[in-house]
């Protein structure tokens, strides 16, 4: 059996902004910036480690060992966020995991490595980074993540492999600059391409025993624009890079990037192409595959690009971005701290949305000593119910525009679930036509409360429609 990728999946923000819409408000200006296609905009209450669950919650179809988490932009910095994803995903806790950072490559190393050490891993990578309001990075970056898992018997199996690592500042963000600083491009493309990205992809190809010329489709990340052309005609490499098409349609996705149109290279290949993977940061990894049979989840991957929700109000872009700040009014003006203790108690049971089931079949949330079957007069052990996989119905619904909101109306509502079990939610992605008595929605993971004084957060699903529009339709 050959080890390899056993599926591999994605998620992207609804919210998309049209760039012609920031090219047009800030034409006075003259900045520079990318005047075409979209990028992706995640809500108020994403970040990376709501978007990771999103992106592999559809893999765990098998027993995996470990979890990797990839993000340069990362919410905590001394907490982990790949252990909150094990108690999201309701994984057992001797699954072992690490965060990776301080690389827009990290997600590839952590792949390459996963692979080489034969282990059955989940690997993920999201970005929700911050950028300086006008600059050329807060229109090119996009929000969103990526995950694959390893597996023997694998659908697409590593045939070669190159590394080069390499401290060439390109861009970077540190605590006391935290908006990306980039150097001049064509100082960048001049060393990229010549001595990382040709050196690199010439060895994997040669350790694959393929000509460059095999490679069928691409997935190359790229430092600056137009290094794929250069790379392509020095090597006589005919695929298209799918980077390019997930740029242009959703933005730089930075650590999660590579491996997100890795997916859709993957959609495009077909049962024996040579598909080549290239993560960039301080060092290039360079990954060929050869496909053996259509990888799940890679189609749907390529359908995403084509949902979202156009953003046509760009102050309300700079206000999700974090790019303004509004005066809300008193209401804003309350805290939310989160207890420690009553993390411990009941916070894998919170994040992994976990209810419970008396001997009647009653379900309820959250989980109590006393069922709240009233026909029960004793103490009776629930067994475990995890509602963030099951759909529900909306049976009340309320649009309040008085309670604080970063991005209002704040949509809250009681919903039933098919198994019985009922809960009051807040619900986000509104349609067009808003929420309404009847709908079916569906649990994603979302930030539940945040203490900016404290810099502290906690999480909890919310109710979201069943699908998302097409990008076409608004």
């Amino acid at each position: 059996m050959r080890f390899g990728i056993a599926a591999i999946g994605g998620y992207l923000p609804q919210l998309r902004l049209d760039r012609k819409v920031a090219a047009k408000e800030l034409a006075w200006a003259g900045l520079s910036m990318p005047r075409s296609g979209f990028r992706t905009v995640a809500d108020w209450d994403e970040d990376p480690v709501t978007m990771a669950a999103e992106a592999v919650r559809n893999l765990i179809t098998a027993p995996v060992t470990a979890l990797r988490f990839a993000s340069t932009s990362a919410f905590f910095t001394d907490r982990a966020q790949a252990a909150l994803l094990v108690d999201a995903l309701a994984l057992t806790s001797a699954t072992r995991t690490s965060d990776l950072a301080g690389s827009r490559r990290a997600g590839t190393s952590a792949l390459l490595d996963a692979l080489l050490g034969r282990t059955a891993e989940l690997i993920v990578a999201a970005e929700k980074r911050q950028t300086q309001a006008g600059s050329t990075a807060q229109f090119a970056y996009g929000d969103g993540a990526a995950a694959l898992r390893t597996a023997e018997d694998g659908a697409a199996h590593l045939v070669g492999h190159a590394c080069i690592t390499r401290d060439l500042v390109d861009r970077y963000a540190s605590r006391e600059h935290p908006t990306p600083y980039a150097y001049e491009e064509r100082f960048v493309r001049d060393i990229a391409v010549p001595e990382l990205l040709i050196p690199a992809i010439r060895d994997a190809c040669a350790a694959a025993g393929i000509a460059p010329s095999q490679i069928a489709q691409a997935a190359c990340a790229e430092p600056v624009g137009n290094c794929w052309k250069g790379v392509a005609k020095a090597l006589k490499i005919a695929a298209p890079n799918h980077c390019e098409t997930l740029s242009d349609q959703a933005g730089d996705l930075g650590a999660a990037h590579a491996l997100f149109a890795f997916g859709l290279a993957l959609a495009a290949a077909k049962t024996g192409d040579h598909v080549l993977l290239v993560g960039f940061g301080s060092g290039v990894d360079a990954l060929i595959f050869e496909v053996s049979t259509a990888v799940p989840g890679a189609a749907e991957m390529a359908d995403l690009l084509a949902e979202g929700e156009r953003i046509r109000d760009f102050t309300r872009f700079l206000n999700l971005t974090g790019a303004i700040g509004l005066d809300w009014g008193m209401r804003a003006e309350f805290e939310q701290k989160a207890q420690a203790t009553v993390l411990d108690r009941v916070g894998r049971d919170t994040i992994g949305f976990i209810g419970g089931r008396d001997s009647a079949g009653n379900v309820q949330f959250p989980k109590s000593a006393y069922p709240v079957n009233p026909a029960l007069q004793e103490v009776e052990q629930l067994a475990d119910v995890r509602l963030a996989d099951e759909e529900a119905t909306i049976v009340t619904v309320t649009a309040d525009r008085l309670n604080f909101s970063p991005d209002p109306p704040f949509d809250f509502g009681l919903v039933q679930f098919d198994n019985g079990a009922r809960v009051l939610m807040e619900m986000v992605n509104r349609p067009a036509s808003g929420f309404a008595v009847g709908d079916r929605v569906r649990m994603r993971l979302r930030i539940k409360s945040q203490n900016p004084r404290l810099g502290f957060r906690t999480y909890f699903w919310k109710a979201a429609p069943l699908s998302r529009p097409l990008l076409g339709e608004g």
